[in-house]
């Protein structure tokens, strides 16, 4: 950590231009470095999945004790965390918000530093983000004295989504009243982007990713002996009608216009080869960038499903859940903070790239307050580094963390300056 007299020399020229102030936090980042790469790695190699983020908690807290200054309010929606660092003077309130949780996914072996929990892998990026929030969180902590106003850290458990049963997520955390006193008037939130090369940044102004509904459509026929199929009402055929038919929602039913996806993801029925099945319950999601689209399409998924399995003779029982709105980036912000993004990493290195089709469930804190939510570029084509999110292999340079503190930081400091 640099020493109070490196701080206090930087004193002067910290606000005398945002040049001046990114040298500075640009020093502080790099001597940073070596703590940066040792936490992102700790945090790689211990993932919890969803609502079990633990270790990462105590991690967390331990860590935000260190540096000091820090209110720190813990247990929030399971296992989140949120840490308030306050200012010189009264001023503006920030939100950072960095996700904590991993995923079911095996890591292949290679890395020194790979997960050593069997079955779960930081395969988004989670480890990333809690890092860089951890380093903007250690680079403001000396700065404080120098600047005005409140910077509130989020860190959320449960992003990719509760398991069955439970509550979890920002939706929780905003439940918990984690707004409801000293409420941010704009929140930051990054995400690792493989299609954009380490050093590079992201951004969409306005809808930046879809949201996520998920659909189980259980549907009954009547078993008999595969010799004599016109006993029964075979479930699997019924089924397969369904799943056909639900691809005419994208194709016939919504204008082109308007991007929507509808994934069959999962089929299971049937119970030896020479029985007519009597149950299949198909599992699938539904992507939108538009509520009234959102909504159009559950209503169809609805009435599709009832008519073809009624007309084939068989019953069902359909269950659809909203799970995570649009992600919308409010875009007054998003432009008063561009020129940021470009100071700090170059124009040319910020990129400007469509809505994407994953969820996010930051969506429920921009539903709430001001946000903006962007990609940070993770890949090194060269040194083969890359792999998409959600998939054994996904791996970033390291490089990025560095350049994710400096952006978060800077976004941070000139939000409250203005």
């Amino acid at each position: 950590m640099p020493d109070a007299a490196t701080v206090s020399s930087a004193h002067h020229r910290l606000f005398d231009s945002s040049t001046n102030r990114d040298r500075v936090v640009g020093e502080l980042v790099t001597k940073l470095q070596a703590r940066l790469l040792a936490t992102r790695r700790d945090l790689h190699q211990h993932p919890e999945l969803s609502n079990r983020e633990v270790r990462t908690a105590r991690f967390l807290i331990h860590r935000l004790q260190e540096l000091g200054g820090f209110d720190i309010r813990t247990n929030v929606a399971h296992h989140g965390i949120v840490a308030t660092l306050t200012g010189q003077r009264p001023g503006k309130v920030v939100g950072i918000r960095a996700d904590m949780d991993a995923l079911p996914i095996d890591e292949p072996a290679g890395l020194p530093f790979a997960s050593t929990v069997p079955g779960v892998m930081h395969a988004c990026g989670h480890d990333v983000h809690m890092t860089v929030a951890l380093g903007t969180a250690e680079v403001l902590a000396q700065l404080r004295q120098h600047f005005a106003g409140t910077v509130r850290f989020f860190f959320q458990p449960a992003e990719e989504g509760p398991p069955p049963g439970e509550e979890g997520g920002a939706k929780l955390m905003i439940a918990e009243g984690v707004l409801a006193t000293l409420r941010p008037d704009a929140m930051f939130a990054l995400h690792c982007y493989p299609p954009l090369a380490a050093g590079q940044l992201g951004y969409n102004e306005g809808v930046m990713m879809s949201s996520c509904d998920r659909f189980t459509i259980a549907i009954r026929g009547k078993m008999a002996h595969g010799a004599y199929p016109h006993r029964g009402v075979d479930a699997i055929v019924v089924a397969s009608t369904v799943v056909m038919l639900l691809q005419t929602i994208r194709s016939r039913m919504i204008d082109a216009q308007q991007p929507m996806v509808l994934t069959v993801g999962k089929m299971k029925g049937g119970r030896r080869y020479n029985i007519v099945a009597d149950e299949v319950v198909l599992e699938g999601t539904v992507r939108a960038f538009d509520e009234t689209v959102r909504a159009e399409t559950e209503h169809l998924i609805h009435q599709i499903v009832s008519n073809a399995v009624a007309g084939s003779g068989a019953a069902c029982d359909i269950r659809y859940e909203r799970l995570v709105p649009p992600l919308v980036n409010n875009q007054a912000l998003v432009e008063r903070m561009l020129p940021t993004l470009r100071r700090v990493v170059g124009d040319e290195q910020v990129i400007h790239h469509a809505p994407r089709m994953g969820a996010e469930d930051f969506a429920y804190f921009a539903r709430e307050v001001p946000a903006m939510f962007f990609s940070l570029g993770v890949s090194n084509q060269a040194a083969g580094v890359g792999g998409d999110i959600h998939t054994p292999q996904f791996a970033v340079d390291e490089a990025c963390i560095a350049t994710g503190v400096r952006a978060m930081t800077a976004l941070a400091l000139d939000f409250l300056a203005t």
